[in-house]
């Protein structure tokens, strides 16, 4: 299964083990069993500390396969045949089980051990999701470091029966002790603060006890990390304060317009932005949400940004880049059927509806693209653009007009989501033209109509467009003399990563000019 090149990097990982791992494998008699032997069997050579033998058990799900520590109840399971996006899990998994170290800061790792209770993890994962190697990753980890804590990663896709009954319909799906526990990407520190009670606690207290910054920012994405690179590379105290490190950059699946680089996914750009912030020295606190910001009373003075936490931090300026977030339809059945048929992230999802009837709401560039992966992957996909045309690029509109299983319908404006026994059974819409109402049988709504920027907690205290953006001049400037902003939080045109990394730049050279021109009181 393996080419020689892998096979030849894998053998150098495998010399990283430090102590024995067995690979126990459990087999039926399809295909992707075979597929499985023929992996395991190519891994069990790399190296003398790797053994291989065949589950008995009759109670385990086949084809999959554990990763056991030799002599300890340390482990990891997977039940499919961790290709694709989750071939890295599959390596850090072999490593860790292995007792080779994670990177994770100490603090975590210690809050993970000391978790108390028993933790049953099971996680429902696609092979073309970007989103899900987080989520079985952390928990991987989680096993490795407390045997308390177990985690089997499935492959919805290869265990359609048992997706149909628990009715997952999103990627990744989380179950803890047999019930449904989350869903979508989650970051270790948030599954680990969402198990600990007392994380926020702790977290608030350690954010109350820091200095004043001179640059702090609001915002992990392509601004945020370019603001903070900029500003740390002056020498002057930066901090950087995200909901969710990456942002948005997160869920995008394929990026070929970023310069210099023909192409590369969201997960690994982020994963690229965090390395090169922590080249500086740059306070990074994540899971931090942005909830009031309090002007200084004086240029030159101390801004303050109130957390959810309840902490606190200060600064002589601060540069505003919270992003945006997918736009939703705000029409019946939207909320009510989320992740029981409405979908944001296609790539993530698309696999779970395999052969079933699909809608795209959205005829710009994101859910043109959208509905030519569907199609690959669905029975069905109807596109439905509310203008009269669809904007997305030609050579996109080509493409999507050339595949048979697709019905595109404009001018049409969604009314309803519709569902039967708590999943979606349908679509309606009106013709915008002729007035008339029409259903759509199917089981999936997939929704591209755009972004909205994370804002709302700044108004009444900045000045915000009629869509909600930050107004900034063309230094980045706001209505608040010291407070900057950049990236697709603000009214800056053409909402694009490589603009945003820019803008965060510029922003960043803005607020160090501010500083050298207004001193501190």
């Amino acid at each position: 299964m393996l080419d020689a090149n892998i096979k030849q990097q894998l053998t150098a990982y495998m010399d990283k083990l430090q102590q024995p791992i067995e690979l126990v494998a459990a087999y039926d008699d399809s295909p992707k069993s075979q597929e499985l032997k023929e992996l395991l069997e190519e891994l069990e050579p790399m190296s003398e500390k790797i053994s291989l033998r065949t589950e008995e058990s009759a109670d385990v799900r086949r084809p999959s396969f554990a990763i056991n520590r030799v002599g300890t109840d340390i482990g990891v399971r997977f039940a499919g045949i961790p290709m694709g996006h989750e071939f890295t899990s599959l390596v850090l998994a072999l490593l860790q089980v292995g007792g080779h170290p994670s990177k994770e800061s100490q603090d975590l790792i210690e809050q993970i051990k000391d978790l108390d209770g028993e933790y049953e993890f099971e996680t429902y994962f696609s092979l073309s999701c970007q989103n899900c190697p987080d989520v079985v990753q952390a928990l991987n980890l989680m096993s490795v470091l407390n045997p308390k804590i177990k985690n089997t990663s499935i492959d919805g896709a290869l265990f359609q029966d048992e997706v149909e009954k628990r009715e997952v319909m999103a990627v990744p799906s989380v179950y803890l002790n047999g019930e449904s526990w989350g869903q979508g990407r989650m970051t270790l520190e948030e599954i680990v603060a969402k198990l600990d009670s007392k994380s926020d606690e702790k977290e608030a207290e350690k954010i109350n006890q820091k200095d004043a910054f001179e640059v702090l920012v609001i915002g992990g994405g392509p601004a945020g990390s370019a603001a903070s690179i900029y500003a740390a590379r002056k020498g002057i105290a930066t901090g950087i304060a995200a909901e969710r490190f990456g942002g948005q950059v997160s869920d995008t699946m394929g990026i070929e317009n970023l310069i210099s680089v023909p192409y590369t996914e969201g997960p690994k750009l982020v994963a690229a932005m965090e390395q090169h912030v922590n080249e500086y020295d740059v306070d990074i606190m994540n899971m931090q949400r942005a909830e009031k910001l309090i002007p200084a009373a004086q240029p030159g003075g101390l801004h303050e940004v109130r957390l959810a936490n309840g902490a606190s931090l200060k600064s002589r300026t601060v540069i505003l880049s919270t992003g945006a977030r997918w736009r939703q339809l705000g029409v019946p059945g939207e909320d009510e059927y989320r992740n029981k048929g409405v979908a944001y992230c296609p790539h993530c999802d698309g696999p779970l509806f395999k052969g079933k009837r699909v809608a795209v709401i959205g005829g710009g560039n994101s859910g043109v693209e959208a509905a030519i992966d569907l199609a690959g992957i669905v029975g069905h996909v109807t596109l439905v653009e509310f203008g009269a045309e669809m904007r997305a690029d030609e050579v996109l509109q080509k493409k999507l007009r050339s595949l048979p299983n697709v019905d595109i319908i404009t001018s049409g404006q969604t009314t309803e989501i519709t569902g039967e026994n708590g999943k979606v059974n349908g679509l309606s819409y009106t013709d915008r033209n002729s007035g008339e109402a029409h259903h759509v049988e199917l089981e999936g709504v997939f929704v591209q109509i755009g972004l909205v920027p994370n804002t709302e907690w700044l108004k009444g205290d900045i000045e915000l467009s009629q869509h909600g953006e930050i107004i900034v001049n063309d230094r980045n400037e706001t209505s608040i003399p010291g407070v900057f902003a950049a990236g697709d939080a603000t009214t800056v045109p053409y909402k694009q990563i490589v603009i945003s990394m820019g803008e965060g730049s510029k922003a960043a050279l803005s607020a160090f000019d501010f500083l050298i021109r207004n001193s501190a009181e």
